[in-house]
């Protein structure tokens, strides 16, 4: 299994709107595409320099391939909605992280 991490500093200014966004529509838009088995969303809990607040969403997947199926069909037009709605107010970054184990109390 992979995470498909997407870290995201978003202006404060829109912040509550984003949240809303991002809850409301931009993850259930991801999960709809069927290439991921669930979403978390975190706060990344550090006084950002430059101003903003950081968040991290994660996002769970079966596998590279599954991955790469939504690289190429869907991953332009979500980070389109993105960059039309919030224009220059937010950078994002993303990394793939394999699951190496899960370990629960």
């Amino acid at each position: 299994m992979l995470i498909y991490n997407v870290t995201i500093n978003i202006d404060e200014n829109v912040l509550d709107a984003w949240l809303k966004w991002m809850q409301e529509k931009h993850i259930p838009d991801m999960l709809a595409t069927k290439k991921f088995t669930k979403a978390k969303m975190c706060r990344v809990c550090v006084n950002e320099e430059l101003g903003g607040a950081t968040y991290s969403v994660q996002y769970t997947t079966k596998n590279k391939k599954t991955l790469e199926a939504y690289y190429q069909e869907d991953a332009d037009q979500m980070r389109a909605e993105g960059a039309r709605l919030f224009p220059n107010k937010f950078v994002a970054f993303r990394t793939e992280l394999e699951i190496i184990s899960e370990q629960y109390i």
